[in-house]
């Protein structure tokens, strides 16, 4: 059997442990050849591909990024996009696809698997942790702890100056890296996408920081709106998957607050940061394991499957069940951290 690998859509660390891992047990325990496409859906898309074998995946796994490289196409979009990949897989001899990636690469595999027939088996990839049906995701715990380390940092510089300091993380639809993050760094205010807020509580918990003769942290995902308001956007353009380019909303919430408190504010916004660099310790091992899982269901013909943890197992699930909601973060474990708040 040949079978295709590609990892779409944003990048994040641990992508190189799941190549390393298909391809290391794959050749190994059953002897598959591996053809890699390069950039997502487009190297199906236009039989971009580079050779997968033991010596292209040598001293990868602590390397961040992905040797594949990885965009946001959307073969869907592209007119003729499935017969396309169907040919081109044809031509090249593969038999079976593994796709690594967030909702929306997961999203176009469960589409060919149910309604193509492509053999596709996924792996959830995504810093933003916001996939069903999965408890983590790899790449997720690098960028709470990116997060954590820069929030530990402005610190002391806040209260160098006793300036507040707004730190703008990742998180469009979901909070889970603001939420652990700001947890974990002592941040006096967070901020959900989950959860509109405030601007006047938001105020008062810093009036209240300074009062105790502190300077306060407000850590802000991305996507999080205020109750009169919009979410704040980069520009109006739209990816191939239809979303937006948010940033922006720690930069507004600096000026509000020295508005209406008197109290000097600046912004961190983290950006890709977070993306970047080497994974942690668990985003290797989570990583190297949902690999070996992905393989063993390729070997079981266990087609339009997501390989997925489930406490400290993992497990299989449907590709639709991954794909059908976001995974957001449940008020009550929002109110939870609260008393930390001010």
């Amino acid at each position: 059997m040949r079978v295709g690998v590609l990892t779409g859509g944003g990048d994040c660390p641990g992508l190189n442990a799941v190549i390393r891992a298909v391809v290391r047990k794959g050749v190994q325990e059953y002897g598959y050849e591996f053809t890699g496409f390069r950039d997502g859906w487009r190297g199906p898309l236009e039989a971009d591909t580079v050779t997968l074998d033991i010596p292209a995946v040598r001293g990868i796994l602590p390397r961040g990024g992905t040797i594949l490289g990885s965009s946001r196409t959307n073969p869907l979009k592209v007119e003729g996009g499935i017969k396309r990949i169907k040919e081109n897989m044809a031509k090249l001899e593969v038999d079976s696809l593994i796709a690594i990636g967030g909702e929306d690469t997961l999203g176009v595999a469960q589409r060919l698997a149910d309604e193509y027939g492509i053999k596709v088996i996924g792996v959830p990839k995504t810093i933003d942790n916001d996939l069903s049906a999965t408890d983590y995701t790899f790449g997720f715990d690098t960028a709470v702890n990116i997060a954590t380390e820069a929030i530990d940092r402005l610190h002391t510089t806040a209260e160098s100056h006793m300036r507040v300091l707004v730190v703008e993380v990742m998180g469009r639809h979901a909070g889970w890296i603001a939420l652990h993050s700001g947890l974990a760094g002592g941040a006096n205010v967070i901020l959900i996408p989950e959860q509109r807020f405030d601007v006047e509580k938001v105020c008062g918990w810093v009036t209240s920081r300074f009062k105790a003769s502190y300077a306060p942290i407000v850590c802000v995902a991305e996507g999080a709106m205020p109750k009169d308001g919009e979410m704040v956007l980069k520009d109006e353009s739209l990816d191939a998957f239809g979303h937006v380019r948010l940033s922006g909303v720690g930069e507004w919430l600096a000026k509000e607050i020295e508005r209406r408190t008197g109290k000097e504010a600046r912004t961190t916004v983290l950006g890709h940061v977070q993306r970047g660099g080497t994974p942690s310790a668990y985003d290797r091992w989570l990583a190297s394991r949902f690999g070996l899982h992905a393989i063993e269901a390729v070997h079981d013909e266990d087609w339009g499957k997501m390989v997925a943890l489930q406490g400290t197992d993992v497990v299989r699930v449907p590709l639709s069940a991954a794909t059908a909601r976001i995974k957001t973060v449940d008020p009550k474990l929002y109110e939870e951290v609260g008393v930390f708040f001010g």
